[in-house]
């Protein structure tokens, strides 16, 4: 199949790809793994230090920095033919600069719809559509299995960082699978990811709290300085990776959210 010489990424813009992306640099972890998972290990030639799965794959290719920080110098003697980015997580300035010199197709993800999007796009892009077709319906068969708890929400909070307490709130991905999961944001009237105060907390009562693995490594030390501001709450630690990644991983959230709702008893 030919590939198409103009293609359009999730930000509306043109990108010129005259021939099949050979040497691809991924700047985002989950799109990184799809990528892999999609079966193009040989292709992939760069990958910032925080994509980490899957480890035996990732240890042989080359790191071009972090997903903020990009040695863009790395990037150039690289070559690639298609950098992978995404609005959220990499910095507009940097992006710029490569997108004067490389084809940089973009993602902007909020909601589940726009994750299965992106699956399938690049899919058509990397000539893996039969695969990344196969991945996102069984994505959506499997989060299709979630709809029981959304008809009996409960009230959380999903915390991201600590000094200052940060959580998820509306517009993020986090906020939507969260809703997908059958839990009510209790901060959900407030944007994006704010920090918010002990005294605010301690108001809205959240009867659970769900304390993020990523960015910050909240660990069970942590749990002893939330519960004296939430005595009521019952707080638990969560895979952030499973709230947060909207490649490939998404696989294994519907199953990962199932048992999470068990373990609080709901």
């Amino acid at each position: 199949m030919k590939h198409p010489s103009t293609i359009h990424d999730q930000m509306g813009r043109a990108i010129q790809l005259t021939t099949p992306p050979n040497r691809i640099i991924s700047l985002v972890p989950s799109q990184t793994e799809l990528l892999l998972d999609l079966g193009l290990a040989h292709a992939v030639v760069g990958r910032t230090k925080f994509c980490v799965h899957p480890k035996p794959t990732v240890q042989n290719i080359p790191k071009i920095g972090g997903t903020k920080k990009l040695k863009l110098d790395q990037i150039r003697a690289l070559q690639p033919d298609l950098i992978i980015g995404n609005k959220e997580e990499n910095t507009k300035e940097e992006l710029e600069l490569l997108m004067q010199e490389f084809p940089v197709w973009m993602s902007d993800i909020a909601d589940l719809s726009a994750a299965l999007e992106m699956i399938r796009q690049l899919g058509e892009i990397t000539h893996t559509s039969a695969k990344a077709e196969a991945l996102a319906d069984q994505i959506q068969a499997n989060f299709a299995s979630l709809r029981p708890y959304q008809a009996h929400p409960i009230d959380c909070a999903y915390f991201i960082w600590r000094k200052p307490y940060m959580v998820a709130a509306s517009d993020t991905f986090i906020n939507h699978l969260l809703a997908q999961a059958g839990f009510r944001n209790v901060f959900g009237h407030l944007t994006r990811y704010p920090a918010i105060t002990a005294s605010q907390l301690a108001a809205a009562a959240p009867p659970y709290l769900l304390l993020s693995s990523e960015p910050f490594p909240f660990k069970d030390k942590h749990i002893q300085e939330l519960q004296a501001i939430c005595p009521q709450s019952v707080i638990r630690l969560v895979d952030g990776e499973l709230f947060s990644w909207y490649g490939s991983r998404l696989l294994h959230a519907p199953a990962y959210f199932s048992n999470l709702r068990k373990a609080l008893a709901l």
